[in-house]
């Protein structure tokens, strides 16, 4: 699906598909996270199963209002204890499967809100 932002000022996520996301115009075909800040780095985990505190602790350290998990193509909570450096802090986290989220954070960035999105990209299982 490819997606159409009004205006942005901030990187959005412009397409999506069957294990891609596009970013700006820009392909991508891994798991990665966005912050509406600019911040865009790889994420090495394919599948929610696969998720450890080491994960979450990099999310921890944004400066961000709000995450955004993007769990694949269906919805998958995060294990409990992979959270544990997110709520030392108290940032809130929103989980949804991976499209939703690409909506979701599309929405709250363009409303100028500090949101990251940690999107799983991966092929449906």
């Amino acid at each position: 699906m490819k997606l159409q932002p009004d205006r942005m000022d901030v990187q959005a996520v412009t397409g999506y598909g069957a294990g891609w996301i596009a970013i700006n115009g820009e392909k991508f075909q891994r798991s990665l996270i966005i912050s509406s800040k600019g911040d865009r780095f790889d994420w090495p985990c394919q599948h929610p199963r696969e998720l450890t505190n080491a994960h979450f602790e990099p999310l921890a350290q944004l400066g961000v209002e709000m995450l955004i998990f993007g769990s694949g193509h269906r919805l998958q909570f995060p294990p409990p204890e992979c959270l544990q450096s997110l709520m030392r802090i108290g940032l809130g986290i929103e989980t949804m499967d991976t499209q939703a989220a690409c909506r979701t954070y599309n929405i709250l960035a363009g409303e100028g809100r500090h949101v990251a999105a940690a999107l799983i990209v991966g092929l449906a299982d």
